[in-house]
């Protein structure tokens, strides 16, 4: 039998006036007459940190049993319907976030810690902030050096929305991601801005702004590289490039019209940035759809994402808690109060839920992206009324290509958080003994195949 389909490579791009498009994994990709055209391509990790502030209510969010019959606490109720691609894990720790007769910035200590395992010096000045590599930088080191981004940092929240304690606060509050021990990577918040990084053609952000007022559309522009590959695949991938390129046209719609209205809006509220969404709902919506975007098209493998920075004040009217976040936090046990919280946690909760079964609806070889992920889902303090760093809430969703493994609730003795991420990374394929204060890989039974 003669072969005559011809390969396409996996780093295919669009290209059009001004404008780059990556591409989706296609059949036409996968070398023919291999075990891999017979079944898929091999798969490639994709690992997304998702942090959340101001600690839970851990009474309603540690499940009450363990292991794999364990019953979904109230918070965590809206990811039931995704039970075998969820792991909890109670008991683990962030020590290192506690005060070292630093003082009380309990807040901005722990989002430094959470993917270091490192202490966060607050009472310093200038150039002596320093903290260390950071686990996102080390996965995207390693498994993001073939992809056009090596991470995405982001943020669904401004970084003058918190109070900062002392001078060198803000520096560990504003990210998680440190590419160095000098070197914090700051987070995006603007959606226009991350799309136009994912898809133009680069430049300063100026003339990125200033090439897409220029096209009426990305995809415009790549009209005819579109048609001049879809002669060179097969009606599956024509399928599968149509479904891809509608996904991209919706975004970049829905991104043009929430800034025309925000620019609209601008004129009563002129601090509100123009291309901001209105809500935190179609925020997090944006942001979720251009990771699976990136995802999908391999531009990126690792992503962080701040739904708030700690001591956030955010209200959230919406859902009926109009007070401060970080105000309902130190709720003093008072059940009004503590109900509110509950709601704010049980409604990040959503979000995570919303973005993980969009993972899953979305295919990736022979199976989906959220097959293919590990998301880490969590916070650096567990009780945010007492500022604690023990028993923080942990999730790990995904099924890692086919490393992880989900459905069930796993209760440890107090345990280093960074022994989690130790693990993870070893099983994303990246080799690393000891991050931070780590004691090693988690060894128990049911974490060896993650």
């Amino acid at each position: 039998m003669i072969v005559t389909r011809r390969m396409l490579p996996r780093r295919t791009f669009l290209r059009g006036t001004g404008a780059t498009l990556a591409l989706p994994l296609l059949d036409a990709m996968i070398p023919a007459l291999t075990a891999q055209s017979r079944t898929a391509a091999r798969p490639v990790p994709r690992l997304g940190f998702i942090y959340t502030p101001n600690g839970v209510i851990q009474a309603q969010w540690t499940p009450v049993d363990d292991g794999r019959q364990f019953t979904f606490s109230p918070i965590l109720k809206p990811l039931e319907p995704l039970r075998d691609r969820v792991l909890i894990v109670s008991g683990l720790a962030h020590r290192q976030a506690e005060s070292f007769g630093d003082g009380n910035a309990d807040h901005h200590r722990a989002t430094a810690a959470w993917l270091s395992g490192v202490h966060a010096w607050t009472r310093t000045t200038g150039l002596e902030i320093r903290l260390d590599t950071t686990a996102d930088q080390i996965a995207a080191a390693a498994i993001g050096r073939d992809t056009r981004l090596p991470s995405l940092e982001l943020a669904l929240e401004s970084a003058t929305s918190i109070a900062c304690d002392s001078g060198a606060d803000c520096f560990y509050s504003n990210t998680v991601s440190w590419r160095t021990p000098t070197n914090p990577l700051p987070a995006e918040i603007h959606p226009r801005v991350v799309f136009e990084r994912l898809f133009g053609d680069g430049g300063t952000p100026a003339q990125r702004r200033a090439q897409m007022q220029r096209s009426a559309s990305l995809l415009d522009s790549l009209t005819d590289e579109v048609a001049r590959l879809t002669r060179r695949v097969g009606t599956g991938d024509r399928a599968k490039i149509d479904e891809y390129l509608e996904s991209v046209r919706s975004l970049e719609v829905r991104i043009t019209r929430t800034d025309a209205e925000s620019a609209i809006a601008s004129v009563e509220l002129p601090d509100r940035p123009s291309d901001m969404p209105a809500t935190i709902d179609e925020h997090a919506r944006s942001m979720f759809d251009l990771i699976t975007l990136a995802f999908r098209a391999d531009l990126t493998r690792v992503f962080t994402l701040l739904v708030g920075r700690e001591q956030t004040n955010r209200t959230y009217p919406e859902i009926g808690v109009p007070d401060g976040h970080h105000a309902v936090s130190h709720h003093q046990h008072d059940p009004q109060i503590v109900s509110k919280k509950a709601k704010i946690d049980t409604y990040h909760a959503s979000l995570l839920g919303r973005f993980l079964r969009q993972l899953a609806d979305t295919a990736d070889g022979d199976g989906s992206l959220l097959d293919r992920s590990m998301i880490l889902y969590g916070s650096g303090l567990g009780d945010g009324d007492q500022h604690s760093h023990h028993d923080l809430p942990v999730l790990v969703a995904g099924g890692g290509a086919g490393r992880s493994v989900g459905g069930q609730h796993l209760r440890l003795r107090e345990t280093p958080m960074t022994n989690l991420l130790v693990t993870l990374l070893n099983r994303a394929g990246v080799p690393l003994e000891k991050l931070g204060d780590s004691t090693g890989p988690l060894s128990i039974e049911p974490l060896a195949s993650i």
